[in-house]
């Protein structure tokens, strides 16, 4: 299914039409598949049953301890194929950590756009019935939340951005992607982490569709990067000829946000990370 091109748009939609929300809606979230209630209302929660790559439960609890110690040898520079970033616990408990309301989903109203810097110059839209048609892909990654902690392989399945970008083709000039969610929350990512081959437009876990509390019907997964980037309840997509910042980037978090090298805040920020604040 192609998506449909036009260079018009209906009022009240588009990144300039759109305002930032008076509360943030969105962070880092995922909960790992819940086994029983809490009384506070959360829940013990089990590892994904794909648990892969020979790493075991008991070993990576230990090394869970190391880290909330402060007693884990630093990691940067490491295979990032193995372990988790410096400064992450693994984490088996968590709710879904946003503010404000979850949006209503009204399919009949609902699309996903990529407008910006595209080789036509023109915008792309799926309804979405449409974007239920487009070619799937799992990926099985960790999850890293700026908050310090890291929940190990989880499984999701959406369209790749690879496909995506396959379906409505950046500029050449397009250096940087800002991916927009509901009410008007943005994060901004280089062109290279956005074409990554584990990143997903998801729309599920664990064979599941998204709960809403997740993004439901769509959502970024950015597993190379802290949670925050991983925007939720996602409405469009923006080709960028330059930098800007998004959401939580404007708010003192990390324009770039490697958790592999701790880039948790813009106080830490070098020259040429990110635009001026």
């Amino acid at each position: 299914m192609s998506a449909q091109r036009f260079t018009g748009d209906r009022p009240g939609y588009g990144p300039v039409a759109i305002k930032a929300p008076k509360v943030p809606l969105h962070g880092c979230d995922y909960n790992a598949r819940s086994t029983a209630p809490h009384k506070d209302g959360g829940s013990d929660l089990a590892l994904p049953r794909h648990w892969e790559n020979g790493r075991n439960l008991a070993s990576t609890r230990e090394r869970g301890d190391r880290l909330s110690a402060g007693t884990e040898p630093d990691r940067q520079g490491e295979d990032r194929s193995t372990g988790f970033p410096p400064g992450q616990a693994v984490r088996y408990q968590h709710k879904a950590l946003h503010y404000g309301p979850v949006p209503a989903f009204r399919p009949e109203r609902w699309d996903l756009r990529v407008v910006g810097a595209t080789e036509t110059l023109g915008a792309y839209r799926w309804t979405h019935e449409e974007f239920q048609e487009l070619p799937r892909t799992e990926s099985v990654s960790d999850f890293h939340c700026v908050m310090r902690f890291s929940v190990p392989q989880v499984r999701w399945s959406g369209v790749s951005a690879l496909d995506l970008v396959a379906l409505a083709p950046p500029s050449p000039e397009a250096t940087h992607v800002m991916v927009w969610g509901e009410y008007g929350y943005s994060a901004n990512l280089r062109m290279s982490d956005f074409l990554s081959p584990s990143v997903l437009l998801a729309t599920h876990r664990d064979d599941r569709p998204l709960t809403p509390e997740h993004g439901h019907p769509l959502r970024m997964v950015v597993p190379d990067l802290y949670g925050w980037k991983s925007v939720k309840w996602l409405r469009m997509v923006e080709y960028m000829t330059a930098d800007r910042r998004g959401f939580w980037e404007e708010r003192g978090y990390h324009n770039r946000a490697d958790p592999w090298l701790e880039q948790r805040f813009s106080a830490q920020e070098e020259h040429g990370d990110g635009p001026a604040l």
